[in-house]
């Protein structure tokens, strides 16, 4: 159901999201208009718009009590197929929130469209953090038939707020030939509209496909600033090098004078460095983190606060 006046947020909660694809995708990215010509789409400025169902349901290959994903891989890292990382952040119906330890339970089929239906392999449960964000890599789920025809490649996914409704569905990517002909994902208005979990996946600087799935759905949340507070206090716009080893260059602006902080974020949520904690003009500034060399290898997240609110995000992963 869309709520009105909300146009504005979620094309910024959109372009948000997007951002925190790696560094070398935000120029096709950060303005809609690009991507939608980059990606041949039809349009991802879209209002505010609970998350749906999808008409196929949970389906016949689930498995309950999935392990929890461990370092941010559903897939170990040897699974033949395409690697790509899906990353997001769960939202309340009004998109004025983002619902921290959410759960998210996920199970996809192998690259020859096969689910392991004894064990848990492509299966496992991650949670939100506590600004909201979910990730894990995995690969591009493989075709198989269903009656005459192929499905879609689909990602399941059953997403529990604390003390709120489960939400069961399943995610779709641009381009994918099966679509048209899918009698779930070629859905396009109604409960089980599928066109909101049809997302672009595109190429990072490390060579993997990433994409971008904001889950909105019933629930309680915590404000951290999700309108377009940015655009007139400050933003990251670089992280060099991404992927990284020993060094990051965090280059970013200040757009009214004000106390200003970049942090570093673990994808628990977890604060694993507090850079360039001063006052500062409206100007542009770097700041260099060398960190620490016992910091696991993974996904992590650069957050700018202004006035100690956070108004920006970007994510870099160390290798």
């Amino acid at each position: 159901m869309k709520k009105p006046g909300n146009e504005n947020r979620r094309r910024f909660l959109k372009n948000t999201a997007l951002s925190l694809l790696s560094v070398a995708a935000i120029p096709n990215i950060l303005k809609a208009s690009n991507l939608k010509v980059s990606m041949g789409e039809e349009d991802l400025t879209s209002t505010c718009d609970e998350s749906t169902e999808d008409a196929y349901g949970q389906g016949p290959f689930y498995t309950a009590n999935a392990p929890t994903i461990q370092n941010d891989k559903l897939s170990d890292i040897n699974e033949v197929g395409t690697r790509i990382i899906i990353s997001g952040q769960v939202y309340n119906l009004d998109c004025s929130e983002v619902i921290p330890n959410t759960e998210i339970d996920v199970w996809q089929a192998n690259n020859a469209g096969q689910y392991d239906n004894l064990g848990y392999n492509l299966r496992g449960k991650t949670t939100t953090n506590s600004q909201g964000f979910y990730l894990f890599e995995t690969i591009k789920p493989g075709f198989y038939l269903n009656g005459s025809t192929f499905r879609p490649s689909h990602i399941h996914f059953k997403i529990t707020p604390p003390g709120f409704s489960t939400l069961i569905t399943q995610l779709y990517f641009q381009g994918d030939p099966y679509i048209p002909s899918d009698a779930a994902a070629s859905i396009t208005s109604g409960p089980y509209d599928a066109t909101n979990r049809i997302i672009p996946l595109i190429t990072n600087s490390n060579g993997d496909l990433e994409g971008v799935w904001d889950i909105i759905i019933d629930g309680n949340g915590v404000s951290i600033g999700t309108n377009n507070i940015h655009l007139d206090k400050g933003i990251i716009y670089t992280a060099t090098p991404n992927p990284f080893t020993d060094h990051l260059e965090i280059n970013y602006g200040v757009f009214q004078k004000a106390k200003v902080n970049i942090s570093i974020y673990d994808i628990g949520g977890r604060v694993v460095a507090n850079l360039d904690e001063r006052k500062l003009e409206p100007e542009k500034y770097s700041v260099h983190w060398s960190p620490s060399r016992d910091l696991p290898k993974g996904h992590y997240f650069i957050a700018i606060m202004i006035n100690d609110l956070q108004v920006h995000y970007l994510k870099v992963i160390r290798q």
